[in-house]
C-alpha cells in the first residue's frame, strides 16, 4: 500500500499559509534587502544551529555557537577556542556543515531545479553525526530496534517501526513527496508547507537512523522548503520556535499517534511556527527598508549597499541628518575620500539627497 497521509486543511492552516505567503512576498521584494542579507543570513544560520542542537541537549549557548561557526578552520573540538564538552562542539561543527550542504543544494537548484531525494537525506544524516556515530551507522538506515524514553522518568514514550520496515517506509514517503510536487503533473499537488511538515513528522516517526533523527528531520524539512521556493533568502529559523517551548513541540509530534495517524494538529503547529517566524522577518525588513514609499522612489528596485553604506544609512534613520564630520567619526578606519565616495554613491542611487556645497553640507534620506 502506498503512503497516503491523513490530514484536514482547516481554516487555521489556511490562515497561516496565507500569512506565510503574504510575508514571503514582502520579504522577497522589500527594497534594500540585499544590504542586510549577509547579516540576516548569518544570524538565522546561528539560530538554526544553536537551537537545533540545544533542543537535543547541547549545552553551548548562542554566543559560543557563533564562535564555533565563525571559526571556519575549526574542524574538531581540539581546534576550538570554546570551552565545552567535545560532543557539544562536534555537534555544532557538524550542523554547520549540514547548513553548508543545504546552501550548496539551493544554489544548484537555482540553475536546474530538482527535488529532495533519499541520497540527500542520507547525506544530511552522515554530516549530522560525523565523528559522533561509527561510519557504519552514519548516513545508513538502522538495523536495530530502538525505543524512545522520557529522559526524566525513563518511561518508554514511543516505539519506532522495526528496522526491516525502515527502507520501505522511507521509499514510500519519498515517492509520495515526488508525486505531490507542484512541478509534477502526476498525482495531486500538496502545498510545499504541508509537504515539509509531513516530511518532518514522518522522519521523526520512522526514526530511520540510530541517532540524530531530530536534527536530520528538521534539516530535511528545511531543505524541502528551500528547494520549493520558501527559503526567503535563508533568513528564518524554525528551531528557535521549537526550542522556546520544547514540550509543545514534542506534544504536537505525539498528537498524531493519539489521533490515530491524523496529522492535522501537527500541521497546524508546524504552519503556525513558520507564520510567526516569517512575520517577524517581514516586520524587520520593513523597518530596515526605511519606508515602503521608498520603493516607488527607486522604481521598485532593490539596492545593494556596502557595510559602510549600511552604517551611514542606519545613522540617518536614527538622526535624520548626516554631516561629513559625522560620517568620518562613524567610519574612522577609512579616509575622508572613501567616506565622501560612499555618500556620493548613495546620492547617485537616489537614496540620499545633499544640501549645501561646502564642508558644512548635510545629507538626508530621499524619502524625508
Amino acid at each position: 500500500m502506498s503512503y497516503s497521509p491523513d490530514f484536514t486543511i482547516t481554516s487555521t492552516i489556511l490562515r497561516d499559509v496565507g500569512s506565510i505567503d503574504a510575508a514571503r512576498e514582502v520579504i522577497n521584494h522589500a527594497p534594500l534587502i540585499p544590504a542586510w542579507e549577509r547579516r540576516f543570513r548569518s544570524e538565522a544560520r546561528a539560530r538554526i544551529i544553536h537551537y537545533g542542537t540545544h533542543l537535543e541537549g547541547n549545552a553551548l549557548n548562542l554566543e559560543e555557537v557563533e564562535k564555533v561557526i565563525d571559526q571556519k578552520q575549526v574542524l574538531s573540538p581540539e581546534d576550538s577556542q570554546v570551552t565545552g564538552r567535545d560532543r557539544d562542539i562536534q555537534e555544532v561543527i557538524n550542523y554547520r556543515t549540514v547548513m553548508d550542504y543545504l546552501d550548496s543544494l539551493k544554489r544548484k537548484a537555482a540553475d536546474s531545479p530538482f527535488t529532495l531525494t533519499e541520497p540527500m537525506l542520507s547525506e544530511i544524516h552522515r554530516l549530522t553525526v560525523a565523528k559522533l556515530l561509527p561510519d557504519s551507522e552514519a548516513g545508513r538506515y538502522r538495523t536495530v530496534k530502538v525505543i524512545i524514553r522520557n529522559t526524566t522518568t525513563g518511561e518508554i514514550t514511543f516505539r519506532p517501526p522495526p528496522p526491516t520496515e525502515v527502507p520501505f517506509l522511507i521509499s514510500e514517503l519519498f515517492s509520495w513527496l515526488s508525486l505531490t510536487n507542484d512541478s509534477n503533473s502526476v498525482g495531486h499537488p500538496v502545498h510545499p508547507l504541508l509537504r515539509a511538515g509531513i516530511l518532518h513528522y514522518e522522519l521523526a516517526r520512522i526514526h530511520p537512523f540510530t541517532d540524530g533523527n531530530g536534527r536530520t528531520a528538521r534539516a530535511a524539512a528545511l531543505l524541502l522548503l528551500y528547494l520549493e521556493g520558501y527559503e526567503v533568502k535563508r533568513f528564518f529559523s524554525l528551531e528557535e520556535y521549537y526550542d522556546a517551548h520544547p514540550a509543545d513541540y514534542y506534544h504536537a509530534l505525539k498528537s498524531v499517534e493519539k489521533a490515530n495517524g491524523d496529522l492535522t494538529n501537527w500541521l497546524e503547529y508546524f504552519c503556525l511556527g513558520i507564520a510567526i517566524e516569517f512575520s517577524r522577518i517581514k516586520e524587520l525588513v520593513q523597518k530596515l527598508s526605511l519606508d515602503l514609499k521608498l520603493k516607488s522612489t527607486l522604481g521598485g528596485k532593490q539596492i545593494a549597499l556596502t557595510d559602510r553604506q549600511i552604517r551611514l544609512v542606519e545613522f540617518l534613520e536614527r538622526h535624520g541628518t548626516l554631516t561629513m564630520k559625522e560620517g568620518r567619526d562613524l567610519l574612522p578606519d577609512v579616509s575622508d575620500d572613501t567616506v565622501l565616495r560612499d555618500l556620493r554613491d548613495l546620492v547617485d542611487k537616489k537614496l540620499l539627497k545633499k544640501k549645501g556645497h561646502t564642508k558644512g553640507s548635510k545629507y538626508f534620506l530621499s524619502n524625508q
